[in-house]
């Protein structure tokens, strides 16, 4: 795509090449870098945006624009799967924005925390249907994000105790932080390892959007 082309209007479909990625060519909104080129993840309007030396290309959807992290974004996610090498999620929100859509993201072994992480066990870390904050390191093919919890307050932020999760249709207990690497159910004082987020919710309002999730 030469800057001639960036006066007129471009449309692209979702997986469609629309450049090449350089060290000055980036990847932005609705789009991800794979192979060495810049493919679009919607099917909209190509933008071409200079800030100083970067050219950065996004797309904006013909639906008024959908919301598509980008790195660096803090995503909120469900653990639907842990296996030894990494753990899958579904991506809900992207920042305080929710998705109509569905977006998944994997969290390899070594980018759960930043110390230790030769010594990471993955089903000690999260477990199905946690919540958890974490940050887009970039994106792996459309609809696909590599993801982290390296930083101290992102990881676990819901845990459901055993207990409820064992009993169809029960209440969701969240169970309580008791250090960075444990939680424990405030019912049946079960403890259980994980990699815990270090975020103090404001007056319960997270913990009660993240509960409205299960």
């Amino acid at each position: 795509m030469s800057e001639e082309s960036a006066d007129q209007t471009l449309i692209c479909v979702p997986g469609q090449v629309l450049c090449a990625a350089s060290e000055f060519t980036v990847a932005g909104e609705g789009t991800y870098e794979k192979l060495g080129y810049i493919h679009a993840t919607l099917a909209g309007i190509v933008h071409m945006k200079k800030r100083e030396k970067n050219t950065f290309i996004s797309v904006i959807s013909f639906g008024g624009g959908a919301t598509v992290p980008v790195i660096g974004d803090i995503v909120t996610a469900r653990i639907t799967a842990v296996q030894n090498r990494m753990a899958r999620c579904r991506i809900l929100c992207v920042g305080k924005t929710a998705l109509n859509r569905t977006l998944r993201g994997i969290i390899r072994k070594e980018d759960v925390r930043a110390t230790e992480v030769d010594r990471v066990e993955l089903h000690k870390c999260f477990r199905p249907g946690d919540i958890i904050l974490a940050r887009v390191l970039h994106q792996i093919e459309l609809n696909v994000f590599h993801l982290s919890t390296a930083d101290n307050e992102l990881g676990v932020v819901v845990a459901i105790s055993p207990s409820s999760r064992a009993v169809w249709g029960a209440d969701p207990i969240p169970m309580v932080p008791i250090c960075w690497t444990e939680v424990q159910c405030p019912v049946t004082l079960v403890k259980e390892p994980r990699k815990v987020a270090k975020v103090v919710p404001e007056k319960g309002e997270s913990l009660k959007k993240s509960l409205a999730l299960f």
